[in-house]
């Protein structure tokens, strides 16, 4: 562990440096995963982009996302997070600039399916903040990454409209909006440079620990293993959605066969998953795994369900709240976007302070105080007709972010602390089940009203405060063994 105590946020040395160059780096993937959304008018016009078209470019945006955190969790645990960031930065660049130069619906929906990868680069940062920041700090280091890191997709909203006018301005060039777009691809690309050359995984002297077997979670139980496989069918149901979803039966993105063949993927890929875990995980049902090297994997599931309230709601949110404020209180598409932007600016202080909290007074409490907090936040949004003020629809959208926010920063206070060396797969994981939620919500959200929509949210944060009753308060040490094969003990309390 480095030398230095406490949480210096204007240090830059150390594990301060390390801690602002993960939120920076977090803070470009949201840049450009949401690059799109502030220019859709724009881009809309200059491809000629059907309103339904629009929609889909906005659910393919975070399909790949679910398998992507999974995959980027393991390939963090395995090759680290120098490595992984680096590549996965760099590699981005690439649709980025592919949709800075789509003629067609076509092209741009495949550049935006693609960008969907990048939005798994947050699971890395949260693996590389564990490793250099120790129990009592890792609340509030996790915090300011995610909210920090966040803050991303509030930064394009603001930035990239005024920057594709200046250059459509200064240059008299049509499409101001591409180069706009290529720049976040750019900034993509060099910041891949300065994360390889400017951090390592681990402080010097520490291990890194890696899972034994790649390929699946390692479990330490008979039970924990069918508890894994239960808790994958909901991220496999949510991609079958999305397959509904650009079907016939939806948007009519494919045809009706190609469908077919998706859903058809999805069950082999589950059959071949149920296969590694099986691979990974088989030696549990000969014989069991010692006390001290066991962890208890319904900890991450009640993790996972949390994570699908707060984040999962906070994607859809983000995504309907300017139509909310504009079709309730009848006003201009811009005077309502910068009020729904307040949601999303709500991140800078409340995960950091929910990560604080959560250091200050103890995870599973916190966790429980939260929850309660944002049912109650959704059940009152529910309420919201136009015969309330603007101002106070407006406080209460905020107030509502603040439980959902400081939730996701004490979700992430306790994923680190369950298994160390799985910690990019748990991460991966929880972070995917935030994925999942967005789809589902947003998939609600094309059905019913808005009273409704906000309803549903508060029923599953109720069934999180439910599940929350059966998580363990971290406590202790996790046991991880060395190379040369002594116990190492890390302290979780």
């Amino acid at each position: 562990m480095s030398s230095q105590h406490g949480i210096k946020l204007l240090s830059f040395t150390g594990k301060m440096k390390v801690l602002h160059l993960s939120w920076m780096a977090f803070f470009i993937t949201f840049v450009v995963w949401f690059n799109h959304a502030p220019l859709l008018g724009v881009i809309a016009a200059s491809l000629g982009l059907s309103s339904s078209e629009i929609k889909t470019l906005l659910i393919l945006n975070v399909a790949l996302t679910i398998p992507a955190r999974v995959i980027i969790g393991m390939l963090t645990d395995k090759y680290g997070p120098k490595l992984t960031f680096s590549f996965l930065l760099a590699f981005c660049s690439l649709p980025c600039f592919m949709f800075a130069m789509a003629d067609s619906f076509e092209q741009a929906a495949l550049a935006r399916f693609l960008l969907g990868f990048i939005g798994a680069g947050f699971v890395i940062g949260i693996r590389m903040v564990s490793e250099w920041f120790p129990a009592n700090e890792l609340g509030t280091a996790e915090g300011i990454y995610g909210g920090w890191g966040n803050f991303g997709s509030a930064a394009a909203a603001m930035s990239l409209p005024a920057i594709a006018l200046l250059i459509s301005e200064a240059f008299g060039i049509e499409d101001g909006w591409r180069y706009a777009v290529a720049l976040t691809g750019l900034m993509s690309l060099l910041f891949s440079f300065v994360w390889y050359f400017n951090v390592s995984d681990t402080p010097e002297g520490s291990t890194y620990f890696k899972p034994k077997q790649s390929g699946a979670m390692e479990v330490t139980s008979v039970s924990d293993f069918y508890l894994l496989l239960i808790m994958k069918l909901p991220m496999y149901a949510a991609l079958a959605l999305l397959t509904w979803k650009l079907s016939p039966n939806g948007v009519n993105l494919f045809s009706e066969q190609v469908a077919v063949f998706a859903y058809f993927a999805l069950v082999l890929l589950f059959i071949y998953e149920v296969k590694q875990t099986y691979k990974v995980n088989g030696h549990l049902f000969k014989q069991a795994v010692p006390e001290i090297h066991q962890y208890k994997f319904k900890q991450v599931a009640v993790l996972n369900v949390l994570y699908f309230a707060t984040f999962g709601s906070e994607l859809a949110v983000i995504s309907m709240l300017p139509l909310f404020f504009a079709d309730v209180f009848s006003l201009d598409m811009i005077y309502a976007g910068l009020l729904a932007s307040l949601y999303a600016f709500m991140n800078l202080m409340s995960r950091p302070g929910g990560g604080w909290l959560s250091d200050k007074f103890g995870r599973k409490k916190t966790l429980l105080i939260l929850t309660a907090g944002l049912a109650l936040g959704y059940l009152v949004m529910s309420t919201i007709d136009n015969t309330w003020p603007l101002a106070l629809a407006v406080i209460t959208a905020m107030a509502c972010s603040f439980f959902v926010q400081a939730g996701e920063g004490a979700v992430f206070a306790a994923v680190p602390l369950i298994k160390r060396r799985l910690t990019g797969q748990i991460a991966g994981m929880t972070g995917a089940y935030g994925n999942v939620g967005a789809v589902v919500y947003l998939t609600v959200l094309s059905m019913v009203d808005y009273q409704t929509f906000f309803l549903v949210i508060a029923g599953t944060a109720l069934l999180g405060f439910a599940t929350l009753l059966l998580m363990e308060e971290p406590k202790g040490s996790i046991a991880e063994v060395r190379e040369d094969g002594t116990v190492e003990l890390i302290s979780v309390s």
